[in-house]
């Protein structure tokens, strides 16, 4: 199955954005605990790359 180009940029975009959101609930609830601003965001820039990582795991291997 061919997926078009943009139909491809699309699904990366997703991705990205789920990736945010995740890290974005991951910094909130680090923060919550008490943890400085460097842990954070350090924390937070993990969770990021994380799940750009398996996402784009299962974009690869399961889609494009």
């Amino acid at each position: 199955m061919k997926i078009s180009l943009g139909a491809k940029m699309l699904l990366i975009v997703v991705c990205v954005l789920i990736s945010l959101v995740v890290a974005l609930v991951a910094s909130w609830i680090k923060h919550s605990s008490g943890a400085s601003l460097s842990d954070t965001v350090a924390f937070g820039g993990g969770a990021f790359a994380t799940c750009m990582v398996i996402g784009l795991a299962v974009l690869t291997f399961g889609l494009l």
